[in-house]
């Protein structure tokens, strides 16, 4: 009678033993799930990456018809035209500097094209001596958006001021120097949509494994990196001194442009969002995306799905950004500048929704260091 009993009790023991294990297994070994990672990355290369580059090659064709309309007839009014179409291919130019990957990478797209603050001294002297070559990556910071901005709008206290600079015949060098950048805008951004359009975008497609060669982990780490150190630290953080412990308002992208720095990140910001969420560029229409990837994971932030945390984040962000004076007017004339350390603080938290809790569902491994902290 006592081996019966002992034998019911093994076997009893066994079974919650094995029921036990069992669902520890399936804790931790969630069934496997399927998501098409190619079709997410045609969406990105056929409906958001080149689209967005077209545009902005139309951006910049524009851009070189109003200089030539202004070196034509140095007027006020045509300055101002100019000025607008400056401000039109910039805020396009924050739905392409996210793509620094491909051909983007190999030209050192984001390098070449907005350095900031730019070198007023070297351009100076460059007016003056008239000899210069913008290929050199020792010039980096003497082109690209940043240097227009100054020729632009920096070199006198009125446009009536400006317009004369550039009619003053000992100043022709001006007229020169601006044409030089932007065919050198011209030149490397066409070269980048030449290199997708004729290549790039079929590797990047068909290398849609699971490894960190593979273009999901690749990009997903540069879309990281570019959130974080271009448009949280670059555009905010390090003009409010959040690195340094002073401010340094003339590290504002489009410094000489002053009320517009806020306009360009939030609009970096709607690029961001709108890739997470994988939106056609000038359309309403969606495809597989960052979101849909989560959603497919079933990921989760404090019980609430991965992402809807990081779209509130995004929006919550826009939101406190949005209610900013100009970010040069928050800088300057506020000692702290507390409501806009209050708006990069909401930014901030988007860093490791993306960089710990997405990457972590995706398991994909962050390939940079960063040196300012989540």
């Amino acid at each position: 009678m006592k081996k019966v009993v002992l034998i019911t009790l093994c076997v009893v023991l066994f079974w919650a033993c094995s029921s036990d294990g069992t669902d520890d297994i399936q804790k931790s070994n969630p069934t496997e799930v399927s998501f098409d990672r190619g079709a997410m990355l045609s969406n990105w290369a056929d409906n958001i990456i080149i689209p967005s580059y077209e545009a902005f090659s139309v951006e910049m064709t524009n851009l070189n018809v109003a200089f030539v309309q202004f070196k034509e007839d140095r007027s006020a009014a045509n300055l101002e035209f100019f000025r607008a179409s400056w401000l039109d291919t910039y805020k396009m130019w924050q739905r392409v500097s996210m793509f620094e990957i491909g051909p983007a990478e190999s030209a050192g797209l984001r390098l070449n094209m907005n350095i900031y603050p730019t070198n007023t001294q070297k351009i100076d002297d460059y007016l003056v001596s008239g000899n210069y070559d913008l290929s050199l990556s020792s010039n980096r910071d003497a082109k690209g958006f940043p240097a227009l901005d100054y020729l632009i709008n920096g070199l006198g206290e009125t446009d009536t001021d400006i317009v004369a600079r550039f009619a003053t015949s000992d100043e022709n060098g001006l007229l020169s120097y601006t044409e030089a950048v932007l065919l050198d805008m011209t030149t490397l951004s066409n070269s980048v949509l030449e290199g997708w359009k004729n290549g790039y975008r079929d590797v990047f497609v068909s290398n849609d494994g699971a490894s960190s060669t593979a273009s999901v982990d690749r990009y997903v780490n540069d879309y990281i990196f570019y959130f974080e150190k271009f448009l949280r630290a670059g555009k905010m953080g390090i003009p409010l001194g959040v690195f340094s412990g002073s401010t340094l308002p003339k590290n504002l992208e489009a410094y000489y442009k002053s009320d517009v720095s806020k306009e360009l990140f939030l609009e970096g910001l709607a690029a961001v969002q709108d890739f997470f969420n994988g939106k056609y560029f000038g359309s309403t229409t969606t495809g597989e995306s960052l979101a849909s990837y989560l959603d497919v994971l079933n990921s989760v932030k404090d019980g609430e799905d991965l992402n809807a945390v990081i779209n509130a984040q995004f929006n919550i962000a826009r939101e406190a950004v949005t209610g900013l004076s100009s970010f040069r007017i928050e800088i300057e004339n506020n000692n702290p500048p507390t409501l806009m350390l209050s708006a990069y603080d909401e930014v901030q938290r988007a860093v490791p929704l993306l960089k710990v809790d997405m990457v972590s569902a995706m398991s994909i491994s962050v390939d940079f260091v960063d040196a300012d902290g989540d």
